[in-house]
């Protein structure tokens, strides 16, 4: 049984209750690390979960400055420091030249408790099945000027995000729509869509999945951009993630932005049919390969 994976959320809620206590004390960042044995470039990391300090005793000064003298709560944060230190799930599984803001964004979406997600040409990485990923990779090859190498750990990364969706132990809630257009997409070959198809009938049987088709003869809102909404409870903000035009990964907690993804999405499944109808609509698709 695959545990939920717990340091990066440790690490995204320790830096979230520093922004909080930082707002709280009425600091800018430039004020917080003032006279401090880090920078500002650290701190700003730190409060957005990409890293945690190297030493517990920055973690206390900090904490200092903002007033925190009770020892047990410092004892606790400093406990979820050193937790959030861990070596990451992803480690070894091949994430060499990532594409920039990718590893912010696996660790918030293996925080999340659930995901939403759009994209308008493709059927969305966490659903692609590992045929279809790897063709869409050698699809996108020559574009890209990536190696064979660089896409086959890529896909493995992809397959291995999916293990949150289908784990015994809390698995993650998704809910999905995904645009006509994007499902009669060929990529690779009929086997390999009939494949992607079957898997998604599958996954939409699945308790914590929701997958709702939006069809192109609609006139309803339509997003021209992909879109990647990780919620994430606790009370740690929700996040956003889209992908970049120069091959970069985009991630936001920003409210304003989330609530534009947000407005975005319900849009779009407001639009979409019922959840009940993607069995039988994927099997059309997968019947009318090769007519």
């Amino acid at each position: 049984m695959a545990a939920r994976p717990q340091p990066t959320a440790r690490r995204i809620g320790l830096g979230h209750e520093l922004r909080q206590h930082r707002k709280t004390a009425e600091l800018t960042i430039a004020q917080a690390v003032e006279g401090m044995p880090f920078d500002h470039s650290t701190l700003q990391r730190v409060e957005s979960g990409w890293k945690s300090f190297r030493q517990a005793g920055h973690l206390r000064l900090l904490l200092e400055r903002y007033g925190i003298t009770d020892e047990d709560e410092v004892d606790r944060m400093v406990a979820m420091q050193r937790e959030a230190a861990s070596r990451e799930w992803w480690t070894g599984v091949g994430t060499t030249n990532l594409m920039s803001g990718m590893q912010r964004f696996l660790g918030v979406e293996s925080a999340a408790r659930e995901v939403r997600i759009f994209h308008p040409t493709v059927v969305p990485g966490l659903l692609q099945t590992e045929g279809y990923a790897r063709a869409l990779h050698e699809l996108h090859k020559p574009i890209d000027e990536i190696t064979t190498e660089f896409g086959e750990k890529s896909v493995r990364l992809r397959m291995k995000r999916q293990e949150a969706i289908t784990r015994d132990e809390d698995p993650v809630k998704v809910w999905a729509v995904l645009y006509e257009p994007a499902l009669r997409y060929a990529i690779g070959n009929a086997d390999i869509m009939r494949d992607q198809y079957a898997t998604l009938a599958e996954l939409a049987a699945l308790e914590n999945v929701t997958l709702q088709v939006l069809p192109q003869a609609g006139n309803g809102y339509v997003a021209l951009h992909d879109a990647h909404i990780m919620i994430l409870g606790e009370g740690l903000p929700a996040t956003v993630q889209t992908d970049t035009a120069w091959h970069t990964v985009a991630v936001t907690d920003k409210p304003r932005e989330v609530g534009r993804f947000s407005r975005m999405f319900d849009a779009m499944a407001a639009g979409a049919l019922p959840p009940g109808d993607t069995p039988k609509f994927l099997h059309q698709l997968s019947k009318g390969i090769g007519e």
